[in-house]
């Protein structure tokens, strides 16, 4: 998901919350566009309460790909009010003008339909990168992109159950902290196998899409 979608989500996190009801259409359509897994969207309808499901959605979206965000206004399509509101928000902070024909015709600002049409499904990760080992400042970055399938991803990775623990436990209150604490004990572990490449396997894995290490590697 592209930082400015990142954003317009954070700022309306609240509203979003509190006015929407996800369970009758959002969910099922995120699922048969392919942005939630079936396991997502069990963790989703698992929460207690409708806000709660709605908290869950929204952490669990910026992790899920460029198309994430595009869907997710298609997904809204009877709560027209927030959409407009989160495209209004979009394309001011974009600082464009109102949306072609084309564009309109799908319901998306400039800037989403933009995305929706530069990536593609795959990654975008030069082969040059994806055979090198990741700096300090790329696994830093990738840390703070991870959500809540960070522990997969590092069980995948080789970590055992036990040092997943133990970076859980010595970091309870940071989980980016907790997350860098594993890929680092991972690189260290790997040497020369522990690249770029072997990372997005594991990211693959855990259904996140290649997106997640792109903006980590390649900004």
């Amino acid at each position: 998901m592209e930082p400015e979608h990142r954003a317009v989500l954070r700022k309306f996190r609240v509203q979003l919350s509190d006015q929407l009801l996800i369970s009758d259409t959002i969910v099922p359509f995120l699922y048969q566009e392919g942005v939630l897994t079936e396991a997502q969207v069990e963790q989703v309808e698992g929460q207690l309460t409708n806000r709660q499901k709605n908290l869950k959605l929204l952490d669990l979206l910026p992790n899920r790909g460029p198309r994430a965000f595009c869907a997710f206004l298609e997904a809204l399509r009877d709560f027209g009010w927030i959409r407009d509101r989160l495209l209004l928000e979009l394309q001011n902070s974009a600082g464009t003008g109102p949306p072609g024909p084309n564009l309109a015709e799908n319901g998306l600002s400039g800037g989403a339909a933009v995305t929706a049409r530069y990536h593609g499904d795959g990654s975008r990760i030069p082969d040059s990168v994806l055979q090198r080992v990741p700096s300090d400042r790329e696994l830093s970055r990738l840390a703070q992109r991870l959500g809540a399938e960070w522990e997969p991803v590092l069980l995948d990775l080789g970590l055992s159950a036990e040092a997943v623990y133990r970076c859980r436990s010595d970091h309870s209150l940071n989980t980016g902290a907790a997350v860098l604490n594993g890929l680092v004990l991972w690189r260290r572990a790997g040497g020369r196998r522990a690249t770029v490449g072997r990372l997005l396997r594991s990211l693959e894995a855990a259904d996140l899409h290649p997106s997640v290490l792109e903006e980590a590697v390649l900004a």
